[in-house]
């Protein structure tokens, strides 16, 4: 017989952990103060459920950061195989910005979860992402050759500054520009 803790996660269970971690995805990005009985409520499960999955606010946090950050990461390769590397460097940088608006406000849980950052596991196949993005773009000669990942990262940690608010998305599209110019080899206009 298996012992309990060596099954597999039922479906209904697996389910019930992913419709959590999309609705407080979108419950964080909204409002950093989201409530747990909230998102359990959003999600369609009991508050219960939910601290089964996530005994605490943190743990959610940060297996949604996780979560999040994988899907950015994978995002990345994709489309470096799929578009031309200023417009998948571009649909990329669209994505970091959506995940910049959910870390506005649960940075400071993140931060302390990775030991201000140097214990991510997330950092070094984030740069590896930046990485994929970059080399098919001085590859093509679009994007200047020699630019380092690590710049790239600290030019795009400003999204995650930016106060939610009406104006949100038109100036992270707009800083978003500026660092596209930056990385061009020749301007956007020639």
């Amino acid at each position: 017989m298996t012992p309990p803790s060596a099954r597999a996660p039922r479906t209904d269970a697996l389910t019930n952990r992913a419709r959590i971690l999309e609705v407080a995805g979108e419950a964080f990005a909204a409002s950093s103060g989201a409530s747990m009985t909230g998102i359990a409520k959003q999600a369609g499960v009991g508050v219960g459920t939910l601290y089964r999955h996530f005994p605490t606010r943190e743990a959610l946090i940060v297996e949604l950061y996780h979560h999040e950050i994988q899907k950015v990461i994978d995002l990345a390769h994709t489309l470096a195989a799929d578009l031309p590397p200023l417009d998948a460097l571009r649909r990329w940088f669209e994505e970091v910005s959506r995940y910049g608006r959910l870390k506005y406000g649960v940075s400071e849980v993140i931060h302390a979860a990775t030991s201000g950052g140097l214990d991510d596991k997330n950092y070094d196949p984030f740069l590896g992402a930046i990485a994929v993005l970059l080399d098919a773009g001085s590859a093509s000669g679009d994007l200047k050759p020699g630019t380092e990942p690590q710049d790239v990262l600290l030019q795009l940690s400003v999204l995650w500054r930016i106060p939610p608010g009406e104006d949100w998305e038109a100036r992270a599209t707009r800083i978003l520009e500026l660092i596209l110019d930056g990385l061009r080899t020749r301007p956007a206009d020639s």
